[in-house]
């Protein structure tokens, strides 16, 4: 059973029992049995289904096109906390710049409280096509994104339907272009769910923000700083 299926197993079984995850209060220190640092959210599965609090992080290889490298998240289990999300370049509705700020804002926190070395922030484009290495380092530079700091690595699938693969198999989240004619000089856009995951040194999620470009970014640092630093 592949982790997508597994994960609507779980929503179908949740949603039977009529149970949420609301023991705890959010943004508690814990080590609990199941691996996780902050106490569990007031949050349930939805759809699409995706990890929550608790899951293991989906692990997958994509290119970093900027650093000529191979990225794999299993390669920061055991020595970084991860934040990641899924965005592009062209976003003509400000929820990917949106995104990438809340990112940004903690590898800027990172730097400045020196645990950098400590974090690795995946933004992963669903744009392959448009999203190429040139384009992702004028972004990075329009964003303020510290390229040199060695913990930011932009994300490209080798094509869109690769990256429609990944996303819908790791995340349940369905990625399709649409007609982007209402926008000034788009030939195509994307609907898309703005997700950002935490995720601990163990692999573990600790947070999803589902409207990611709309978290409250004080929180989102505060809790990444306590995940990073436990």
């Amino acid at each position: 059973m592949d982790r997508r299926h597994f994960l609507r197993s779980l929503a179908a079984t949740g949603a039977a029992a009529g149970t949420t995850a609301t023991a705890g209060c959010a943004g508690v220190l814990g080590g609990s049995d199941d691996g996780t640092i902050l106490g569990p959210p007031e949050q349930t599965r939805g759809d699409p289904v995706h990890p929550i609090h608790g899951d293991e992080m989906p692990d997958f290889t994509v290119p970093d096109p900027i650093a000529g490298e191979e990225v794999s998240v299993s390669d920061f289990e055991g020595d970084r906390a991860v934040l990641w999300t899924s965005f592009y370049t062209s976003c003509p509705d400000g929820v990917c710049p949106a995104l990438i700020l809340r990112l940004r804002r903690a590898q800027e926190y990172a730097t400045e409280q020196g645990f950098g070395d400590e974090a690795a922030f995946l933004p992963l484009t669903f744009d392959p096509e448009r999203d190429t290495a040139e384009v992702l380092r004028e972004y990075a530079g329009q964003q303020g994104v510290n390229l040199d700091a060695g913990n930011w690595h932009f994300l490209r699938p080798e094509s869109y339907e690769a990256g429609q693969e990944l996303h819908d198999e790791h995340f349940g989240l369905e990625i399709e272009k649409t007609d982007g004619e209402q926008y000034e000089n788009l030939e195509y856009a994307f609907p898309h769910y703005g997700l950002i995951l935490l995720v601990n040194k163990g692999g573990i999620v600790e947070r999803a923000y589902p409207r990611g470009s709309r978290t409250d970014i004080e929180q989102l640092v505060n809790d990444f700083e306590r995940v990073v630093t436990a």
